[in-house]
């Protein structure tokens, strides 16, 4: 089946197999690979990315079902050589340990920050109930979130 994605500012246009999953395509198609896949089953968060400004799980969604939607990965984040404010409060802040979560937990709090600017630690805790870390405790990824949405709203 023919499909064509607008992923990070770029149009992809291909022929897949119409079982293939989003993040499927993203990693082996597009080649773009972090997105990560550790649970197929929408229980890890690893493969958020943001799908027509909504943070979704790229596991849960067939590749023919983002055709003609806007695609944003982590690879997406960063501009013109500057990391996205989000991803400089992550390093700035540890907000990551092995890192196997954070272009998730990143593509998250992208989501939680959009919906809410100035959220407290509870409303960002919340926000990453859906994404699992095995490693932080989520302190310094919560802390991170903190961080970004000051530096967003100045």
């Amino acid at each position: 089946m023919n499909i064509s994605i607008r992923i990070n500012g770029i149009e992809h246009s291909h022929d897949i197999e119409p079982r293939m999953s989003l993040s499927q395509y993203l990693r082996e198609v597009v080649d773009l690979t972090g997105t990560h896949i550790g649970c197929d089953t929408s229980g890890c968060g690893a493969c958020t990315i943001t799908l027509d400004g909504d943070a979704v799980k790229s596991c849960t969604l067939l590749a023919v079902q983002a055709n003609g939607c806007e695609i944003t990965t982590i690879e997406g984040m960063a501009q013109n050589g500057q990391m996205h404010p989000i991803q400089e409060a992550f390093k700035e802040n540890h907000g990551l340990q092995c890192g196997f979560c954070t272009p998730g937990m990143v593509m998250t709090a992208v989501d939680i920050l959009k919906n809410n600017p100035n959220p407290t630690e509870a409303e960002i805790r919340h926000g990453l109930e859906g994404n699992f870390c095995r490693c932080t405790g989520y302190h310094n990824i919560v802390k991170s979130i903190q961080h970004a949405a000051e530096k967003i709203n100045g």
